[in-house]
């Protein structure tokens, strides 16, 4: 259960501020689907500005990484960090930019690797070897 209230369209369209980054949203997504997270941060508008233009600057944008890339590491990163939200969102974004199950199961396969030898190397306090040292 949401900690905050989750808005409605109809709440959302009485506050200017938020209904301007909905109105973004929709637009650059090109659909009217406005999911629960950008809901539930439409109870502070300025936070949900913030939010959603940051995510845009590094989501949205052409860069060296591809789209599907950085769906993916945003997927592990929502798993090292147990955010059940951000998994399926960006599990279902990854799909709908051309994850297949193939991917998605060596992606799976790489985030369990990972999780077990950094708890490995932390329980063991491992120290970084100097060749792995940018200099």
């Amino acid at each position: 259960m949401a900690t905050v209230k989750l808005l409605t369209d109809a709440e959302v369209n009485a506050i200017p501020d938020a209904r301007a980054v909905f109105d973004d949203i929709r637009a650059t997504r090109k659909s009217d689907f406005v999911n629960n997270f950008w809901r539930a941060l439409a109870n502070d508008p300025k936070n949900l500005k913030r939010v959603w233009e940051t995510l845009k600057s590094v989501m949205g944008r052409e860069g060296a990484l591809d789209p599907l890339t950085r769906e993916m590491i945003y997927i592990a990163v929502s798993t090292a960090n147990a955010c059940q939200y951000c998994v399926q969102s960006h599990t279902a974004a990854a799909r709908a930019r051309g994850m297949s199950d193939a991917q998605h199961a060596e992606l799976i396969a790489v985030i369990g690797l990972a999780a077990q030898t950094n708890h490995l190397a932390l329980a063991m306090q491992v120290p970084p070897d100097p060749e792995f040292e940018v200099r």
